[in-house]
């Protein structure tokens, strides 16, 4: 655990991209294979709480450092208040330990040899475990170990930099390593040896690509000028494949061995939440791997129509049910749209221009039977001979239930990760509304201890009904000044939450809103995040939830 609480502190520091790689790579370079295996899980983001049973909640933590530490229940609550985060919380009460007393285990005998045996426990064997570790570890070995317990390991490396420091340790290509940590994880030696093996294993062909993302056109459009600008910013519109920007799950088709899976870009599998898409997959030939959209979709009226998208809500029902029955199946018909072909008879054309990937997906797809096509079908070029018609379709996308363009370059090959210049994607304005600030809490990180995390209300008659939560789109400035007002305008607390006095008013923009059951206003909003602090509006000239009712319907 020593080594691992100071590569902590080394990435908590470090300021720069470079300077964390190279302390992951050091570390990895110095760490047992049992310990580098159990490291690169929890850095990739992945949590002991969500990956197995949980050890320990929040309240009874709080309460366990209370009964250690002798101090009354409110000065733990306000103590966790001020520091914002409970983990450092817990590590700041206690004591440090005397030298005799202090325990070295490695991260992994911590993880299995005391952690996971207890989960699940009945809680005087949890609390055991926890607090004789407490009462062992010197302060920064503390602090990881109780940010494993509340799952709160943020030190601003993504999945992505942890695969290019493990590239950069092995030699081995990032694409590869990539794939692999996409696979079921064993936390072993063995794994961490198959992992870096320079040799292709048989496991590699069980796995989905790693994903090629597109980045977003950030240049707000001047009105009317969007051509002149798209054409000095990516040339002629000839050189790139337009298609609409679907609103589903991006998701990789697997035909290999027998089988059809289904994998998210979020790395799971659906296998029995999408039979029909499984059972078309079958009528495709072995050795394939196509890259598309999942969309609910609605049949047209006419025999020949291609019907339409439905909005993600309807979606939402499938992704959450592992079985669907009949009237969810009916009621919520799928389709799997196909924009790329990443793997033909078992060979891997990545490197293929975009233009022959295509076109070796459109005969694909075109040789399907009737009843397989209307679950797995090509996503259409949208056809632009200027960029000026590019625009004006663009302008019909939100009529279209879509979010707007996907401009492709017709040169480029299938890359892994979000690279710059050959995939964009070309969004609509958002929708707006005005909402009035209703409760604050506050964030994670280096920001635990500021109020950063929003709920924002509308008008419904004379109450305010919250519709949003964000934390996106402020300032660094902004946020110390509200802050500031939020302390100072507290009307109630409910633990970490603030009710603070309905005075403020933000901007707040989101890409679509749905009618939805689920919550108290009656609608849901995709995507939120505050586009600007209206000072100078006031609460009562705020938006009326009449508005966003009338966006969904």
């Amino acid at each position: 655990m020593k080594r691992f609480a100071a590569l902590y502190q080394r990435l908590d520091r470090a300021t720069g991209a470079l300077a964390k790689r190279a302390a992951m790579v050091d570390y990895f370079r110095a760490a047992p294979a049992e310990d580098a295996v159990w490291a690169l899980w929890l850095l990739a983001g992945n949590k002991l709480t969500a990956a197995r049973a949980r050890i320990a909640n929040s309240t009874e933590l709080r309460q366990w450092v209370a009964q250690e530490t002798g101090l009354a229940d409110w000065l733990v609550d306000d103590s966790y208040h001020h520091v914002g985060d409970l983990a450092e919380t817990l590590a700041l009460l206690m004591e440090e330990p005397a030298e005799a007393t202090q325990q070295a285990l490695s991260l992994s005998q911590w993880v299995e040899q005391r952690l996971l045996p207890v989960a699940g426990a009945p809680e005087v064997e949890r609390r055991a475990v926890v607090c004789a570790a407490w009462r062992s570890l010197p302060f920064a070995q503390r602090l990881v170990f109780n940010k494993l317990l509340t799952g709160s390991l943020r030190v601003g490396v993504s999945a992505r930099l942890v695969q290019q420091a493990l590239a950069d340790f092995s030699g081995l290509d990032l694409a590869r390593i990539a794939q692999r940590m996409l696979g079921e994880w064993q936390h072993s030696p063995a794994f961490w040896r198959d992992l870096l093996s320079p040799q292709e294993l048989a496991s590699d062909r069980q796995q989905p690509y790693p994903f090629f993302l597109a980045s977003p056109i950030t240049t707000p459009p001047v009105i009317g000028e969007e051509a002149q600008q798209m054409q000095q910013q990516f040339g002629d519109v000839g050189d790139w494949l337009l298609e609409w920007k679907w609103d589903g799950i991006r998701l990789q088709l697997i035909r290999r061995e027998g089988e059809a899976a289904l994998w998210s870009r979020g790395e799971e599998r659906l296998d029995g939440r999408f039979p029909e898409i499984e059972a078309a997959a079958r009528h495709l030939p072995e050795g394939v791997v196509i890259d598309g959209e999942l969309l609910a979709w609605q049949a047209g009226e006419a025999p020949g129509e291609p019907g339409s998208p439905m909005p993600f809500t309807a979606l939402q029902k499938r992704i959450q049910r592992r079985k669907p029955g009949p009237k969810l199946l009916a009621d919520a018909p799928v389709r799997l749209l196909a924009y790329d072909l990443l793997e033909v008879a078992g060979g891997d054309i990545r490197a293929l221009p975009q233009d022959r990937r295509r076109g070796q997906l459109t005969a694909l797809l075109a040789a399907l039977p009737a009843q397989a096509a209307q679950h797995i079908a090509l996503s259409p070029e949208v056809p632009a001979r200027s960029w000026q018609e590019a625009a004006e379709l663009r302008s019909q996308a939100r009529a279209r239930g879509v979010e707007g363009l996907m401009l492709k370059r017709r040169s480029a090959p299938y890359q892994s990760g979000r690279r710059r210049g050959d995939w964009w994607k070309w969004k609509i304005a958002p929708l707006t509304i005005d909402a009035v600030l209703l409760y604050a809490q506050p964030g994670h990180g280096r920001r635990s201890n500021l109020f950063t995390d929003y709920t924002f209300g509308v008008w419904d008659g004379a109450q305010l009904v919250p519709v949003a939560k964000a934390y996106s789109g402020l300032s660094d400035a902004e946020i110390a000044s509200l802050d500031r007002w939020i302390r100072s305008h507290t009307i109630e607390r409910f633990g970490p939450v603030r009710s603070v006095a309905p005075e403020q008013v933000f901007e707040l923009a989101f890409e679509a809103v749905n009618r939805s059951s689920r919550h108290k206003s009656g609608v849901a909003v995709r995507f939120p995040r505050i586009l600007r602090w209206r000072s100078d509006k006031p609460a009562a000239e705020a938006d009326r939830l009449d508005v966003l009712k009338a966006l969904a319907a």
